[in-house]
C-alpha cells in the first residue's frame, strides 16, 4: 500500500497540473464553452473504453504490469500536449492520456486485493487521499507556472511537469511496487478468461446492488465533472480569474479531499456505514453545487467549493467500498473496472451537458443542473439503502 499510494500521488500531482489550466488551453486555440466541454469529455471516453480492459487484464496478468505500461503511456501523452500546436493535437494528446487513466481500475483492484472487508474502506479512503493531495500540489504547480493572465498563459511548461512526475511515478513503481494479485486467484480467473465481454456484462447486471451503485456513480460523477469543466471559465467571467487563481482554488478542494478520505472516511465509516455516507454526501454535494451561481464574492465562492468537496469527497471511498464488497473475490478488477467505465462516461457526459447548457442558456445552468443530478442520487441512495446496508454488515 505504501508504495502504490506514492506512486498514484506522483501521478495525479502530473494530472493536477494540466486541470487549471486546460480549458484557458482551448480558448487559445479559438474553443468556445461547447468545445471546452468536450476537450474535457475526451479525456473521460478514452478512460472509458479502456478502463474495464485494463482492469481485465490486470485479473489476467498482474496489477504490476498494467500499471508500469500505462504509466509509461502517460508520459508521452503529456509530451504530446506540451507541444500542441492546433485543437486537434490537444484533442489527441487528451485521448491519449484517458486511455492510459484506465489504470485506475488496476489501482483500486490492488487496494482490493491487500486489504479486508473490515478496512477496505479505510485502504479506498487512502487511495481517495492520494488523488487529494495530487490535486493540492498539482493545480498549485500547474497555475503558477501557466501564470495569472489566460491571454499570456505558459501552456508548455505545466504539461512538461506532468510528463516529468509520471516519468517519475514510472521509475518508482518499477523499482518498489510489488504484484499484488495471488496464484491462487489467478488459477480462478483462468476457466472465465474466455468469456465473452457481453457474457460478463449480463452476470454483473444480476447483481441489483452494483446496477444501483454504479448508477449512484454515474449521476455524482457527472456532476462534479461538469463543475469541473466549466468552473474555470466561469470564475474567468465573473472574477476575471485566470489559470493561477484557479489553480489555488482546486488545490483548495484537494486539501479538502485528502483531509476528508485520508482522516476522515475510516472513522465515519465506523459511524454512518458506506450506505450512510453516500446519503450524506450527496446531498452536500448538491448544496454545494447549487450555491456556486449565487457566489459574488470570493468568500461565497470558497464556501461553496467546501461543501461540495467535502460531499464529493465523501461519497467517492464509500461506493468504492461498497462496490468491492458486493463483488466476487476473483472478479474484483473486471466489477471495478466497469464500476470505472461508468464513472468516466459520466465525465463525458457531465462536461458535453455542461458545456452546452453554459452556451445556450447561460454560465449558472450547469450548476442548476447538477444539483439536480444529485437530488436523483439522494434518492436512489434512500431507496437502496435496506438492501446495500444487508451486505455491508453480512461481510462484517
Amino acid at each position: 500500500m505504501p508504495a502504490l499510494f506514492l506512486i498514484v500521488v506522483i501521478d495525479l500531482i502530473g494530472f493536477g497540473i494540466i486541470i487549471p489550466l486546460l480549458p484557458f488551453y482551448a480558448e487559445f486555440f479559438q474553443a468556445g464553452p461547447a468545445l471546452v466541454g468536450l476537450i474535457m469529455a475526451t479525456y473521460s471516453l478514452a478512460q472509458f473504453i479502456s478502463a474495464p480492459i485494463l482492469g481485465r487484464l490486470s485479473d489476467q496478468f498482474g496489477r504490476r504490469p498494467v500499471l508500469l505500461c500505462s504509466l509509461l503511456g502517460a508520459t508521452i501523452s503529456y509530451v504530446l500536449l506540451g507541444f500542441a500546436d492546433s485543437l486537434w493535437i490537444l484533442f489527441l494528446a487528451r485521448g491519449m492520456g484517458g486511455l492510459m487513466a484506465g489504470n485506475i481500475a488496476a489501482a483500486f483492484a490492488y487496494v482490493a486485493d491487500v486489504t479486508t472487508s473490515e478496512n477496505r474502506a479505510r485502504g479506498m479512503g487512502l487511495i481517495g487521499a492520494a488523488f487529494g493531495l495530487g490535486f493540492i500540489i498539482g493545480p498549485a504547480i500547474g497555475g503558477l507556472l501557466a501564470g495569472p493572465d489566460p491571454q499570456n498563459a505558459d501552456y508548455q511548461s505545466p504539461a512538461l511537469a506532468a510528463a516529468a512526475l509520471s516519468g517519475i511515478a514510472f521509475v518508482v513503481a518499477f523499482f518498489t511496487l510489488k504484484e499484488s494479485l495471488s496464484q491462487e486467484i489467478r488459477d480462478r480467473l483462468a476457466s472465465r478468461i474466455k468469456e465473452g465481454r457481453f457474457q460478463q456484462f449480463k452476470r454483473y447486471c444480476s447483481n441489483k446492488n452494483i446496477i444501483i451503485l454504479v448508477a449512484i456513480s454515474f449521476f455524482a460523477t457527472a456532476a462534479f465533472a461538469g463543475l469541473e469543466a466549466t468552473f474555470a471559465i466561469w470564475t474567468e467571467r465573473r472574477f476575471s480569474f485566470g489559470p493561477e487563481q484557479n489553480g489555488y482554488l482546486f488545490a483548495f478542494v484537494g486539501v479538502l479531499s485528502a483531509l476528508v478520505q485520508g482522516g476522515l472516511a475510516g472513522r465515519l465509516t465506523k459511524i454512518f456505514g458506506e450506505t450512510g455516507l453516500l446519503i450524506q454526501g450527496g446531498t452536500a454535494l448538491c448544496i454545494g453545487i447549487l450555491l456556486i451561481p449565487f457566489a459574488f464574492n470570493l468568500g461565497m465562492l470558497i464556501l461553496a467549493l467546501g461543501i461540495a468537496g467535502y460531499g464529493f469527497s465523501i461519497i467517492s471511498p464509500a461506493l468504492n467500498s461498497l462496490i468491492s464488497l458486493n463483488a466476487d473475490k476473483a472478479e474484483q478488477g473486471a466489477v471495478i473496472g466497469v464500476s470505472r467505465s461508468a464513472t468516466t462516461m459520466a465525465r463525458v457526459a457531465g462536461p458535453t451537458i455542461a458545456g452546452v447548457l453554459f452556451s445556450l442558456f447561460g454560465m449558472d445552468w450547469p450548476y442548476y443542473f447538477g444539483a439536480l443530478l444529485m437530488v436523483i442520487v439522494v434518492v436512489l441512495a434512500l431507496k437502496a439503502r435496506p438492501r446495500l446496508e444487508y451486505i455491508q454488515n453480512k461481510d462484517r
